[in-house]
């Protein structure tokens, strides 16, 4: 099929159109997605994280700058993302460039985060050997004590990536492997997005 043009904000919307529905249907964490990094060198590595904001400038999310992701998104800011929903037989893929939100952006979500959670983001040195539970346990009462009643500041190291898609594709399950595959690629000014079908 020859591509299509789509006005800006298509696949966006529908984005948050399989969200929506996922949200109904998928037992747990249905923004679960994987996201893929590379080092400096290429070699690839992927983790599941949680979607925390869409809309027309991209798909938010939320780590610690110093964990192996953040090293990685320092060294290639390019990566990619994988939603699947089993409940939905459906999967979208989303490749672009990463970028780091705003601090008021960060702050604002830091501050929406339960209590413990904000403790624990100051107490784990993200993906840096440790001795033991014992240890995470005892980086976790210090900094409960340390903040007491008072209000828990965001750390400087956790900060917020913004991925801004140049490409998606949208996967529907069909009956004999003849699947649905659509894809969105954004023009070379940015202005609007070429729609493709593509085999399965």
């Amino acid at each position: 099929m020859a591509k299509k043009k789509s006005a800006y904000g298509g696949p966006f919307s529908l984005v948050n159109e399989w969200l929506a529905e996922a949200t109904e249907k998928e037992i747990n964490d249905p923004t679960a997605m994987s996201l893929a990094t590379t080092t400096r060198n290429g070699f690839p590595s992927v983790r599941m994280v949680l979607l925390k904001g869409c809309d027309e400038r991209g798909l938010v999310f939320y780590t610690n700058i110093e964990s192996r992701k953040g090293v990685e998104l320092v060294e290639n800011p390019n990566a990619a993302l994988l939603f699947h929903w089993k409940s939905l037989r459906r999967q979208i893929r989303v490749e672009g460039a990463v970028e780091a939100v705003s601090d008021d952006e960060a702050d604002a979500y830091f501050a929406s985060r339960a209590r413990a959670s904000q403790i624990g983001a100051w107490a784990s040195a993200q993906s840096r050997p440790m001795e033991g539970r014992f240890e995470f346990e005892a980086s976790i009462a210090k900094y409960t004590a340390k903040f007491g009643t008072s209000e828990v500041p965001r750390p400087d190291f956790w900060v917020g990536y913004r991925l801004k898609p140049t490409y998606f594709e949208f996967w529907r399950d069909r009956r004999f492997r003849l699947h649905e595959r659509r894809t969105y690629e954004v023009s070379a000014d940015g202005s609007e997005w070429n729609l493709q079908e593509i085999y399965p």
